[in-house]
């Protein structure tokens, strides 16, 4: 079979992205072909093609962990799912492409009522929400929970799991434009990151004490969420916004500014101040399918609405949806149409 793919041949810039046809041979025994309708972007594609993402492959790679389509063919000891079934996956790169083969156990049914683009935008942004809340922040009812980039696709997941788990939400984003709708998702209160942001954090928790915090943002951020937050309280870092630039290309003196400027924490003082910070990548559960299976299994029982898809793009502009993506201006999930 034929299938395009978007290829990045050498990494570094976001205009090394192109795509290309190859042949695609039929799945193994234990494999399932999926004709790809939508793909999920997430900002790890954006660090691994500008070479900045230690898990990305070596050498030339297609970049995308998350996509939703239809079942082609199934290899014969695959028991899980059948030909022409709806489903979501999950894979460790590949995802940019038209058609996949991929092991059946990275695959998951489609929910009835979802269609492929908010399955696109479920799988990888859900998990990273709930891995963070549950099995590394211990989220407890009547914590206070502190979301940076809030109106994003990890921001808002993130947000409708701690309401269902009873939480008092604050959520931060970048511009005023977003406000509305963190409103809207039930956020308890919301701030517009700026100079005055551990002000502004204080003002909002009132006498409430921080316990938790999903950092994603770095730099000042990191260190004034870290500063503010209680003791016993836990911060868990999944990314760091503060390093992207804004430009096609890696802009290297900025890059190793940030980098030499960042945070650092003194592991002695950890100690006096009685608070943890974790840090994570999801792509460690790939490899841990068990583990992956049991928190997705956790995250389906809080039967939470889909995803919100801010914006779509088709499969020929992936360009276009990258710089848009990278932009920072993009709310929920922006997805990749393949099939129409």
């Amino acid at each position: 079979m034929q299938r395009t793919i978007a290829l990045v041949r050498k990494k570094g810039s976001l205009e090394n992205v192109e795509l290309i046809s190859e042949v695609l041979p039929e799945p193994s025994e234990n494999e399932v072909q999926v004709e790809i309708h939508s793909i999920g972007l997430n900002f790890a594609d954006l660090f691994a093609i500008q070479g900045l993402y230690s898990a990305t492959p070596e050498g030339a790679f297609i970049p995308g962990l998350e996509y939703s389509g239809v079942v082609l063919a199934v290899g014969k000891k695959v028991k899980n799912v059948k030909k022409k079934d709806k489903i979501m996956g999950v894979t460790r790169f590949g995802g940019y492409a038209s058609h996949l083969n991929i092991d059946s156990r990275y695959i998951f049914k489609l929910p009835p009522k979802w269609n492929f683009d908010q399955g696109a935008g479920f799988l990888v942004q859900g998990l990273t929400a709930y891995y963070a809340l549950v099995a590394l922040g211990d989220l407890q009812k009547g914590q206070t929970v502190l979301i940076h980039s809030a109106a994003g696709g990890v921001g808002i997941l993130a947000n409708r799991i701690a309401k269902k788990m009873g939480a008092f939400t604050i959520g931060t984003i970048g511009t005023t434009s977003k406000i509305e709708l963190l409103k809207k998702e039930g956020y308890d209160r919301q701030i517009v990151r700026s100079s005055r942001f551990a002000k502004d954090l204080k003002d909002s928790l009132s006498e409430r004490e921080l316990d938790l915090v999903l950092e994603c943002i770095g730099g000042k951020i990191f260190q004034e969420s870290y500063d503010i937050m209680a003791p016993m309280g836990r911060m868990i870092v999944y990314g760091v916004a503060d390093m992207m630039g804004g430009g096609s290309s890696v802009n290297w003196p900025r890059l190793a500014y940030k980098y030499l400027s960042r945070p650092k924490l003194d592991p002695m003082k950890m100690v006096s101040d009685n608070k943890a910070v974790m840090g994570f990548n999801l792509i460690w559960l790939y490899d841990r399918v068990e583990k992956l299976t049991k928190n997705l299994n956790g995250l389906v029982k809080l039967n939470l609405a889909p995803p919100l898809v801010g914006k779509t793009f088709p499969f020929e502009k992936i360009q276009d949806a990258l710089k848009f993506f990278q932009s920072g201006t993009s709310v929920g999930k922006v997805v990749l149409k393949v099939k129409v």
